[in-house]
């Protein structure tokens, strides 16, 4: 389900941006293939989806998080911040790319526990540092990295934090529509 728009935005679309939004629509377009919805409400403020999509990349490419393990990540913070659209593109990610184990796709979008030790340490210590809001204990801190992380990656979460912080947040007070695309994996 889609939440009920906040803001009575209009996206921009590659014909109706310009400037550098019209900039960062095109080369997301050309990467991607497609253009998600949020992009055209992120795109309203240029240096939203820039930040997005630099905070995102620099995740994917410096964290030194498996394919898995950052769909994890993706999926932990947008539950706990409850965005259905992000909940449903991360799920399709996570099964058709990323090779989530399915047990562990289905306990991230219930909130339940995950058979894979790793994987739910990473989750529960993500759920902990943006509920806390970067603030955890040390216990907490220790717990995760006897898991086998690293405080690098640790750092890296911050990455994945803010990147959800910008979609999650728009696509709240957007309402975004979810793809088409990611529309077997709705959720809420």
């Amino acid at each position: 389900m889609t939440a009920a728009a906040l803001l009575d935005l209009q996206p921009l679309t590659p014909e109706t941006a310009t400037g550098e939004s019209a900039e960062l629509l095109a080369s997301a377009k050309a990467r991607m293939g497609y253009l998600p919805n949020m992009y055209g409400y992120m795109a309203l403020h240029p240096a939203i989806l820039g930040g997005y999509i630099a905070a995102y990349d620099a995740f994917r490419k410096t964290a030194v998080f498996t394919p898995a393990e950052q769909e994890t990540v993706f999926l932990s913070i947008s539950r706990v911040n409850g965005c259905d659209y992000c909940m449903a593109a991360h799920s399709m990610i996570a099964d058709k790319r990323s090779g989530v184990p399915a047990q562990a796709l289905a306990a991230l979008r219930d909130g339940t526990p995950i058979e894979d030790t790793r994987l739910q340490a990473l989750a529960t210590f993500t759920r902990i540092m943006v509920e806390k809001r970067g603030l955890p204990d040390k216990d907490e801190v220790a717990a995760f990295l006897a898991a086998g992380f690293t405080q690098q990656q640790v750092l890296g979460l911050i990455l994945a934090i803010a990147a959800k912080t910008f979609s999650n947040f728009v696509n709240h007070l957007a309402g975004t529509e979810l793809d088409a695309g990611f529309a077997p994996y709705r959720f809420g």
